[in-house]
């Protein structure tokens, strides 16, 4: 019997297509990764002007309380009943801490424009997350021990002789509750701040 041998041919377009099919991946991965910029430039985007938004929360609440002083009409020539921010340490404390972020907020505005031209950029949003958690933080501290003395001016507390002192300071206490709503909000600002550089942080 002879040997019979059998042949394969191997089309020529074969070799060019097996060539050609690694360009194609690249040209996946980039896409992946332009898709992936896109929606991180957007979130920065985001992140920016609701920095904008944080800084008018935290300065509104910082300057209604400083501005919180009043006094009343009936006064005597050696006795004058006045209320105001510097009275209690607690509002005192409030208002540097509120302009300390407000401040902060400004700072951050730079590092934000920078995660929005360079949106893959690792560095600069880590700073923003942890800076962001501590200002948060000490937000927080601010508005809570504040909303407790506003708390406590408007109803008092009877087991501590603390009388309520907003039927006769009511502009005061006015000015006092808005600020410490404002500072609330400014809160809320910064706690999507962080989920945002947490997102944005997210390999894809």
């Amino acid at each position: 019997m002879k040997n019979e041998s059998t042949i394969i041919d191997v089309p020529a377009e074969s070799s060019s297509a097996m060539k050609g099919s690694a360009p194609l991946i690249g040209m996946a991965k980039d896409h992946t990764t332009s898709d992936s910029g896109g929606y991180k430039r957007g979130l920065s985007i985001f992140d920016f002007f609701l920095r904008l938004a944080a800084i008018i929360a935290s300065s509104v609440a910082a300057g209604t309380m400083f501005t919180s002083d009043e006094t009343l009409p009936f006064f005597t020539q050696f006795l004058q009943f006045q209320a105001g921010y510097d009275d209690l340490p607690t509002f005192q404390f409030f208002v540097i801490a509120m302009s300390m972020i407000s401040g902060y907020l400004v700072l951050s505005l730079p590092f934000s424009v920078v995660t929005i031209i360079r949106p893959l950029a690792v560095a600069p949003r880590l700073l923003l997350l942890v800076l962001d958690t501590a200002a948060m933080a000490f937000n927080m501290a601010a508005a809570s021990s504040a909303a407790a003395i506003a708390y406590l001016a408007h109803n008092g507390n009877q087991n501590t002789n603390w009388l309520p002192i907003c039927q006769q300071f009511e502009n005061f206490c006015q000015k006092t509750s808005g600020a410490v709503v404002s500072s609330f909000v400014s809160v809320v600002f910064l706690i999507i701040l962080v989920v945002i550089s947490g997102v944005a942080l997210k390999r894809h």
